[in-house]
């Protein structure tokens, strides 16, 4: 017996058929839209801030009390100046590195990096400020709103 080839129990047109089948009933197979929903990134509607940042809203409204979860894409070169909000929030760092400082004085040269993968909390009413350096960057911001920003009184 030694030598022999083994023959496949299944022959090469048959196989074809059978993935054939099994691929376009999946393909065909679609998602309940009451048990979920998805927006590819080109459905994602951002919009452009007076800050250098574009976002956008993919749950709830910001300007309104609840939850709600925005993207925030800070441009290259562009920094908030000092600023505090009500609510904590929580942010992941989804792309770029994202710059933050803390404190009523802007220097801009005493910004911790903060890589993609990283999370943070802005805690309410505490005094920050944040931007991009040489790079865009994505943030993923969850909190409670109305998510007002107050500019740190001068000194």
């Amino acid at each position: 017996m030694l030598g022999k080839p083994i023959r496949p129990t299944l022959s090469l047109p048959i196989l074809t058929v059978a993935l054939c089948c099994a691929y376009s009933s999946a393909a065909a197979l679609e998602l309940d839209p009451k048990a979920i929903n998805i927006k590819l990134p080109e459905q994602i509607n951002w919009v452009a801030n007076p800050s250098g940042s574009e976002s956008a809203v993919l749950v709830g409204d910001p300007s309104k009390p609840g939850l709600y979860v925005v993207l925030n894409k800070w441009k290259a070169h562009h920094n908030s100046k000092p600023h505090s909000h009500p609510n904590d929030r929580f942010i992941t760092v989804i792309s770029g590195t994202w710059w933050v400082g803390t404190g009523t004085d802007y220097d801009p040269t005493h910004l911790q990096a903060v890589p993609a993968g990283s999370f943070v909390t802005h805690y309410g009413n505490e005094i920050h400020y944040d931007g991009a350096k040489d790079e865009d960057t994505i943030l993923q911001i969850v909190g409670i709103g109305p998510a007002t920003s107050t500019p740190a009184p001068a000194k």
